[in-house]
C-alpha cells in the first residue's frame, strides 16, 4: 500500500497510472534478494540481450526497477520506498515527476537512469550545479556500476579526452550548461575527432523547473573578446543617467523593456552631434545608447548583481546565487561597469550560442523531478511536451502552512518580521527568513543586529560558507537569513529538541513573482513527515505589486482598510495576491513563449548550418559540393543582374560579368562574350563554363584536399558569427514594429530570413573567390618549381 498525501486528485491519479506496475516491482523483490552480486549485475547483460532482440523497455522496466531496488539496498543500505518507484516508473514514462522535499528524489533518478541507459545510446543525468552533479556521480554512480553499467562525470575544464569518456559511459553526470556548452562546441570544431557528444538520446533533469523555466531565457553564449571600442559606453552611461520614465524613455516593467522616446532621441541627436540616430551609420551608437539605458533603469545592484572586488558580478535572481564565469552579452556588461565606475572590460564577441529551451529540446526524450512543477504544468506541456505526475509523499505531511500577514507599508511588514523573530528566538526555535534580494537580506540583518539577535547571513556575497550554513538552519535556535538559494538542492535536518518543539519555521518577507519559488521556499520544512511552520509576511509597498497594473493597484489599495499596525484587514488580500502572482506569471509565460518563437528562427539557422558544417565534417570529397555552390551562385548573380522586368539594354553587363568571373576558376567571361544576349544563353553560357572547371585536374585534386575544406569551414564560421550579431541587433529592435501595427515576430522571421539569405549568398561568393585565389597559387608555384628546374637542367 502506498503512504502518503490523504488522496489528493492528483496523486490518486498518478497512483491508480502506476499502481498495476508497482506490484508487479514488489512481487518480483524476493527472487531478486535471492539472487547473488554476480547473478544481479548478470541481469543487466539479459536485459541488454532482450532488447537487441526486439524487447520493448516497456516489457522489461518492472524486472530492471526491481534489480536497481536491490542493488541500491547492496551498496548504499537504501531500500526504495513505494512512492520512490512510482517516482522513477514516472520519470520513465517521459513525465515530470513532482515530489516534495525529502522525499529522496536522488534515489529516484537512479531507476529511470539504468533502464534508459540499456539502450547503450547515452543518458544525461542533469543537475543544477556541479557540486550535486558529482555528489550523484559518486553515490548513484556506485549503484549503476554494481549493475555493470559505466558512468561518467562532466564538468567544466575537463580536456577533450576526458570529455569523449565521460559522454561514452552508459550514464553522464553534469549541469545543463555544461552541456549545451559542449553541444555549441562541437559544432565549433575543425575536426570529428575534436568532437565529445554522441547524438542527444535521454536527458532526466533534476530540479526541471529551475532548468527549464527559470534559465529558459537565458542563452548559452561562448564568445571571446572584440575590440570594439568599450569606452564609449563611459559616454553614453553620462548621457542617460540623467533621463527622466515618460519624458526621455518609456519603460515595461512587466517585460524589463525599455525604449527611447523622441525626446531621448533628439536629446543623444544633440549630445553626439548628429542628425538622426536611427541612420545606418549610427547603429554602433544606438546599440551603446540602447544597452547604457537597460543598464541604468532596468539593472539593479545587488539584486541583479553585485561588485566584487571591482568586477561586476552576476546574480541569479531564481537561487540568489552568483553565477561564476557569466557575464551579460551585446554589452550590456559593459555598460553596467561604466554605470558603476568600475573598470570596463573588452565587450564580447558572440561565437556561438543557443538558449536551454533550444537545448533540450533537441533530445530524443526528456523527464524531470522538482519538488514544485504543477503550477507551470501549462507550460511544460506547451513548450516541451511534457506531462506533469504528483508523487505522494512516503508519510503524511506535518507541516502547517499559515496564511499571509499583509501590511500595508514596508516599514509595518520590518517591524512586524522583527517582532515575530524575537519571540521565536525566545522559544529557541529555529527560524529560515526567505528574502527575494540581497538588499533585502542585509537590511533585515541590520535590524536583528539592532535587536541582538544572532544570526546567520546567507547572500550571494557569502555563497562559499551555504552547505555549512544550511546544516546549522534547522539547529535549536538557529536564526538564517537567506536569499532564494536556501529554497533547494540541500535538506535541513532538524534536532529532536527542535522537533518536539514545532519544528522550523519559514517566515518569507516577500512574495515571488511566481507562487513555484514561494513553494519552494515552504518546502524546506517539513521534509519526511517532520513538523513545521510556514508564513509569509509581505506589504503592499513590495516589488510584486510594482509589477501588476499600477491603476489595479491604486484602484484596489483605495478599498484597504487596516488596523493600527497596518496590517490589511478587507478586502482579504490573499485572495487578491494569488489574482497579483497569476497575472505576472501569464505576463512571463507570454514573454518566454514569444522569446522562443524568436529563438525559433534563429535556431532553424542553426539548424541548416550545423547541417552544412557536419557534411564538410564527413566528406572525403567537396567536388560535388563546390560544384554546386558555383552553379547555385552563378546562377543567383545571373537572376539578380538580368532582372526580367528590364528590357537586355539596361542590365549591368560590366557588374554581372565581374561577379561571374570574382568566382569562375577558368574561362573569365569578356564583355563581348555576352553583349546582346538573352538571360537564358547567358547561363548557358555560364553552366558550360561551370562544367568545364570542375573537369580540370587541379580543381579536381584541390577538392581532395583539407585546404578547400578549410576554406569552407573557416568562411562559414566567420559568416555565420557575423550573421548572429546581426541578428541580435535585429532582435533588440523587434519590438518597435508593434508601434507600426506589425506583429513583432512575424517582422522577425520575415527580416531574419532576409538577413540569413543574404549571409549565404555572401557566404558562397566568399567561398568561391577563395577556392579561386588557391588555384592560382597552386598555378603560379607550379610555375615558379617548373622554372626552377628548367635553370637547374
Amino acid at each position: 500500500m502506498v503512504l502518503g498525501l490523504k488522496a489528493s486528485s492528483e496523486t490518486s491519479k498518478t497512483v491508480k497510472k502506476f499502481k498495476k506496475m508497482l506490484e508487479k516491482i514488489n512481487k518480483l523483490e524476493p527472487t531478486y534478494q535471492n539472487l547473488s552480486d554476480a547473478e544481479l549485475r548478470g541481469q543487466t547483460i539479459k536485459f541488454k540481450e532482450a532488447l537487441n532482440k526486439g524487447t520493448s523497455l516497456d516489457e522489461i522496466k518492472e524486472e530492471a526497477f526491481a534489480a536497481v531496488r536491490e542493488a541500491a539496498y547492496r551498496v548504499l543500505g537504501l531500500r526504495a520506498y513505494d512512492v520512490q518507484l512510482i517516482g522513477g516508473l514516472s520519470l520513465l514514462n517521459n513525465e515530470i515527476a513532482e515530489m516534495q522535499t525529502g522525499e529522496g528524489k536522488t534515489l529516484v533518478a537512479a531507476f529511470p537512469s539504468y533502464v534508459k541507459a540499456l539502450e547503450g545510446k547515452g543518458t544525461h543525468v542533469i543537475t543544477v550545479n556541479e557540486y550535486l552533479a558529482n555528489r550523484d556521480y559518486e553515490t548513484i554512480g556506485k549503484i549503476h556500476e554494481f549493475l555493470g553499467l559505466t558512468v561518467g562525470l562532466n564538468i567544466s575544464q575537463m580536456d577533450t579526452g576526458d570529455k569523449q569518456h565521460a559522454y561514452s559511459c552508459d550514464i553522464t553526470y553534469g549541469t545543463g550548461s555544461e552541456f549545451g556548452f559542449d553541444y555549441l562546441r562541437d559544432n565549433m570544431v575543425q575536426d570529428l575527432s575534436q568532437r565529445v557528444q554522441r547524438p542527444l538520446h535521454f536527458a532526466l533533469i533534476d530540479e526541471v523547473d529551475s532548468i527549464l523555466i527559470d534559465e529558459a531565457k537565458t542563452p548559452l553564449v561562448i564568445a571571446s573578446k572584440s575590440n570594439e571600442s568599450a569606452q564609449l559606453f563611459t559616454v553614453t552611461s553620462r548621457v542617460v543617467a540623467h533621463f527622466m520614465e515618460d519624458v526621455d524613455y518609456s519603460l515595461e516593467i512587466n517585460t524589463k523593456q525599455v525604449f527611447l522616446t523622441d525626446e531621448g532621441a533628439n536629446k543623444i541627436e544633440r549630445a553626439f552631434g548628429i542628425e538622426n540616430l536611427y541612420d545606418a551609420e549610427h547603429q554602433l551608437l544606438n546599440h551603446f545608447v540602447n544597452q547604457s539605458l537597460k543598464a541604468q533603469v532596468i539593472m539593479r545592484k545587488d539584486i541583479d548583481y553585485i561588485i566584487r572586488d571591482g568586477k561586476i558580478m552576476l546574480v541569479d535572481q531564481f537561487t540568489g546565487r552568483v553565477m561564476e564565469g557569466r557575464s551579460y552579452s551585446n554589452g550590456l556588461h559593459q555598460a553596467i561597469e561604466a554605470k558603476e565606475g568600475v573598470e570596463i572590460t573588452e565587450e564580447n564577441q558572440t561565437f556561438a550560442t543557443i538558449t536551454i529551451q533550444n537545448y533540450f529540446q533537441l533530445y530524443r526524450s526528456l523527464s524531470g523531478l522538482t519538488g514544485t512543477a504543477l503550477t507551470d504544468k501549462d507550460e511544460f506541456f506547451q513548450t516541451y511536451g511534457l506531462n506533469v505526475s504528483v508523487i505522494p509523499t512516503n508519510r503524511e505531511r506535518q507541516r502547517v502552512d499559515l496564511d499571509d500577514l499583509v501590511y500595508e507599508t514596508m516599514e509595518q511588514k520590518y517591524t512586524k518580521i522583527i517582532e515575530m523573530v524575537k519571540e521565536l528566538y525566545k522559544k529557541k526555535r529555529p527560524v529560515l527568513i526567505g528574502t527575494t534580494s540581497i538588499e533585502q537580506s542585509e537590511k533585515l540583518s541590520g535590524g536583528l543586529k539592532k535587536e541582538k539577535i544572532p544570526h546567520q547571513l546567507l547572500n550571494a556575497k557569502s555563497e562559499e560558507l551555504e552547505a555549512e550554513m544550511i546544516s546549522k538552519a534547522g539547529k535549536k535556535g538557529m536564526i538564517t537569513i537567506a536569499t532564494n538559494m536556501a529554497g533547494r538542492g540541500t535538506d535541513i535536518m532538524l534536532d529532536e529538541d527542535v522537533k518536539n518543539s514545532g519544528g522550523l519555521f519559514i517566515l518569507g518577507t516577500e512574495r515571488h513573482e511566481s507562487r513555484r519559488i514561494d513553494n519552494q521556499l515552504r518546502g524546506r520544512a517539513g521534509r519526511q513527515g517532520d513538523p513545521g511552520t510556514t508564513q509569509f509576511v509581505i506589504s503592499l509597498d513590495d516589488e510584486l505589486f510594482k509589477l501588476y497594473d499600477q491603476e489595479l493597484i491604486d484602484s484596489w489599495r483605495k478599498k484597504v482598510k487596516t488596523d493600527e499596525t497596518g496590517i490589511v484587514l478587507s478586502p482579504k488580500p490573499g485572495k487578491y495576491i494569488t489574482n497579483v502572482q497569476q497575472a505576472i506569471e501569464s505576463i512571463h509565460y507570454s514573454s518566454r513563449s514569444h522569446m522562443l518563437k524568436l529563438e525559433n528562427v534563429i535556431e532553424n539557422q542553426r539548424e541548416t548550418i550545423y547541417q552544412l558544417r557536419n557534411e564538410l565534417l564527413e566528406t572525403d570529397n567537396i567536388r560535388d559540393r563546390a560544384e554546386e555552390t558555383l552553379v547555385s551562385t552563378g546562377m543567383m548573380i545571373i537572376d539578380q543582374e538580368c532582372n526580367d522586368e528590364l528590357v537586355a539594354e539596361e542590365w549591368n553587363l560590366e557588374q554581372l560579368i565581374n561577379q561571374l568571373n570574382d568566382i569562375l576558376p577558368f574561362q573569365p567571361f569578356e564583355f563581348d562574350q555576352l553583349k546582346g544576349k538573352e538571360k537564358y544563353e547567358i547561363e548557358a553560357e555560364f553552366l558550360e563554363k561551370a562544367r568545364h572547371a570542375f573537369e580540370q585536374d587541379e580543381l579536381q585534386q584541390l577538392c581532395m584536399s583539407e585546404q578547400v575544406r578549410s576554406v569552407y569551414l573557416q568562411t562559414l564560421d566567420r559568416n555565420w558569427i557575423a550573421h548572429l550579431e546581426n541578428m541580435q541587433n535585429l532582435k533588440e529592435g523587434i519590438n518597435l514594429h508593434s508601434y507600426s501595427q506589425e506583429d513583432p515576430t512575424r517582422a522577425f522571421q520575415k527580416n531574419g530570413f532576409a538577413l540569413f539569405q543574404e549571409m549565404i549568398n555572401h557566404l558562397n561568393k566568399e567561398i568561391l573567390h577563395r577556392i579561386k585565389l588557391l588555384l592560382q597559387m597552386d598555378y603560379n608555384q607550379n610555375s615558379a618549381e617548373q622554372a626552377l628546374s628548367t635553370v637547374e637542367v
